[in-house]
């Protein structure tokens, strides 16, 4: 069987990254009209949408804009696309997709009406609540006000990224003025008054729209509006002769702050008369694109809805998901997990499974005066990380602490500037990380010497250190005394901390570059499989697929016949149901409770089965630019658990979106006899298991369980 060449620049072949972001934000945002989610759960997605936008336009799409103004003429290597051409194609679909999250808020809007609460303007109020409105101004809000007049004594103002402002038309004998008022970030951005059983929220900038006259004496407020900007947080950190790259990303977090503006939001619901000369007054002073300029019919940032959700539920409005208790086996919390994993791998599949069992894992060994050593790497942790304060104590004791902290992870980095500074002070050792390179792996590496000699165990994962987005993010984990397992981390901890080329690993695969080689050798190896068996099978769970190589290795072995089931929760590039190219390749989304954030790569190979856990995802930035690992389920029976997870979510037929050939998400069909929630049946087994060591195995196995999920009636 001979496979036909297809054209690799053949934009027909191809989606654009930045267009099949914003469909994953899209179906983000269309949780929201999901009946499965509670009420303020679907406050929450809206919330979440609009927040993932705001990173999108400070780093995504201003980049695009530095790429036009710099004059880079290459165009995207997907659909050959010119930055300009991207910019608007954004636009374009971005306002769509706004004027639907807006829909969706009315919608949420008359819901919570029902139920007695209500966003409210001051001027509905009677008099009663208007009174209750204006003390609530005078003292919870107007000390904090600075207004800012603009004229030739004093200048336009500096407007902080993504803060609310209002603009302010004001007069005085016949005469126009101009002011702006920044509305200070550390305020309540809702507030709630009560009336009998009634709730009513009123937004800051309405109370502030409503008494402004109390902050121009003298001067007639002619009318105001709402605005907001968002700023290019897309900066180079120059590591280029860098004495100390603590200094330089401190250097670079300052400059962050006065990034070019990307885009600007005007609420235009108070505004009765015409405002476009104020708006080119704003985009002049801010040097901003028509495109990228937003007019909502609605409150601009919905991440205030996450503070509407705690006050509702405080109220007595309890519509969120069911609390769960993570599983933690009594084995993990009555034994010393280097004890069970000397007999056996340990797996973790969080949030189903608890993180307690990993910050244990590090606290052990700082207790155990037979630790010689700890080293871990830290890409994105919590603000009071259990795991910083055990390794604090460990190099307290006087064990040899080395930890890697990524100063270079995205809007984590003053976080990490202050952990490496308290972990150096303590006593570790404190790398950050490769020059060039981010480092995205999550592993743990302790060293002990036990009465047979110094032994080795570590934790491998796809997730960050962060008990806290833990129990938010779907991540996979091994905690494992392999020796040749725990040979390769050691190997690779020394190539972190010292000099030496990459080391030659036994069952490890490290980017930059290895792991995309060792993805198309299992591929093709599955091809030549294929074609002599008949029963190619990959699978492949990410957040995101993009790297243009992986792509069309998959076309190639989907030409060939193999069957290939991708779970990709965000980005795409790849479009399935090509005929002659990917009719043998589906692409599935799943968007829930929990953000799906582990990476695991399946390789059939004729029943050999070949499964990888990975930090990567298929993108080229991971697999090029950035440190990661991609380590093999090597006990059978862990192995079998996991594809049993995969085909439960390949089975989801409620929270499953899937790529169509022509592009679009359309959402799975919930026709059959048996609905599959694969988030919710994970919640519900897991909770029911019992502790997953050999003297205490359950009388059916975990894979018997999810099996019979979509395997009987």
């Amino acid at each position: 069987m001979v496979k036909d060449t297809i054209n690799s620049e053949d934009p027909n072949y191809f989606q654009n990254r930045e267009l099949s972001w914003l469909d994953f934000n899209a179906r983000v945002i269309e949780e929201a009209n999901d009946p499965v989610n509670p009420l303020l759960e679907q406050l929450r997605f809206l919330a979440i949408g609009s927040s993932n936008l705001d990173e999108f336009y400070k780093i995504r799409v201003a980049g695009l804009q530095d790429q036009l103004k710099m004059g880079v003429v290459e165009p995207d290597t997907k659909k050959q696309w010119s930055a300009k051409k991207q910019l608007q194609e954004i636009t374009k679909k971005n306002k769509d997709i706004v004027l639907r999250q807006y829909a969706l808020l009315q919608q949420k809007e008359d819901q919570l009406s029902e139920k007695g609460v209500f966003f409210k303007s001051v001027k509905d109020l009677n008099e009663t609540d208007k009174n209750r409105a204006r003390d609530l101004f005078e003292k919870e809000i107007m000390p904090a006000i600075t207004p800012y007049g603009i004229d030739a004594y004093r200048p336009f103002p500096h407007l902080g990224d993504g803060v609310l402002h209002l603009f302010v038309k004001l007069e005085k004998s016949g005469n126009p003025f101009v002011a702006i008022v920044p509305v200070p970030e550390r305020l309540a951005r809702v507030h709630s008054i009560y009336n009998n059983d009634h709730i009513y929220l009123l937004m800051i900038e309405d109370l502030l729209f409503t008494f402004l006259s109390d902050l121009f004496n003298g001067y007639h407020v002619t009318y105001s509006f709402t605005f907001r900007i968002t700023r290019n947080a897309d900066l180079e950190i120059q590591e280029e002769g860098a004495d100390d790259l603590l200094s330089a990303i401190e250097d670079y977090l300052e400059k962050r702050k006065n990034g070019m503006a990307v885009r600007l939001e005007i609420d235009k619901r108070e505004t009765a008369v015409d405002v476009q000369s104020d708006i080119e007054f704003i985009k002049k002073a801010l040097s901003i694109k028509q495109r990228d300029i937003y007019i909502i019919d609605g409150p601009i940032d919905l991440t205030f809805l996450t503070e509407v959700i705690p006050l509702l539920e405080k109220k007595g409005v309890k519509e969120v998901y069911e609390s769960f208790e993570p599983f933690y086996p009594e084995a993990y919390r009555n034994s010393s997990l280097y004890e069970l994993a000397r007999r056996k791998d340990l797996f973790f599949h969080h949030p189903f499974d608890s993180f307690e069992p990993i910050i244990s894992f590090v606290r052990e060994a700082a207790e155990d005066p037979r630790t010689a050593s700890i080293k871990q790497t830290l890409y994105r942790v919590s603000i009071d990380s259990p795991l910083i304060e055990a390794l604090k104590k460990a190099a307290k004791k006087g064990i040899q602490v080395t930890v890697l902290v990524e100063l270079k992870a995205r809007f984590d980095e003053a976080n990490n500037v202050h952990w490496a500074k308290e972990l150096e002070e303590s006593g570790a050792h404190i790398l950050y990380g490769v020059k060039e390179l981010k480092t995205h792996s999550k592993a743990t590496l302790i060293v002990k010497k036990e009465a047979d000699g110094f032994r080795r165990y570590v934790h491998l994962g796809t997730g960050n250190y962060n008990e806290q987005t833990a129990r938010l993010y779907t991540d996979m984990g091994l905690i494992t005394s392999n020796n040749e397992m725990t040979q390769d981390v050691f190997d690779f901890f020394n190539y972190l901390s010292g000099y030496s080329n990459q080391p030659e690993y036994h069952y490890l695969h490290v980017s930059p570059f290895d792991i995309r080689d060792a993805f198309i050798e299992n591929i093709e190896k599955e091809i030549q499989l294929h074609i002599l068996y008949g029963n190619g099978h990959v699978i492949a769970k990410m957040n995101s697929l993009t790297d243009k190589k992986m792509l069309l290795k998959l076309y190639e072995a989907s030409q060939f016949g193999v069957k290939i089931e991708l779970i990709v929760r965000g980005i795409c590039c790849l479009i399935p149901g090509i005929p002659g190219v990917s009719d043998n390749i589906t692409v599935r989304s799943i968007i829930g409770r929990f953000l799906e954030h582990s990476r695991v790569y399946y390789f059939h190979h004729n029943g050999e089965e070949n499964l990888y856990l990975s930090s990567a995802d298929m993108m080229t930035r991971n697999m090029i630019k950035r440190v990661e690992i991609a380590f093999p389920v090597l006990d059978q029976s862990l192995k079998a658990h996991i594809l049993s997870i995969l085909k439960l979510y390949l089975y989801d037929n409620t929270k499953a979106w899937v790529l169509q050939s022509n592009g679009e998400y359309v959402k799975s069909s919930n026709s059959e006899d048996k609905l599959i929630h694969a988030q919710k049946e994970l919640l519900a087994i897991r909770a029911s298991l019992p502790s997953p060591l050999p003297e205490k195995k359950s009388k059916r196995s975990w894979s018997d369980r999810l099996r019979s999920l979509f395997f009987t009636s």
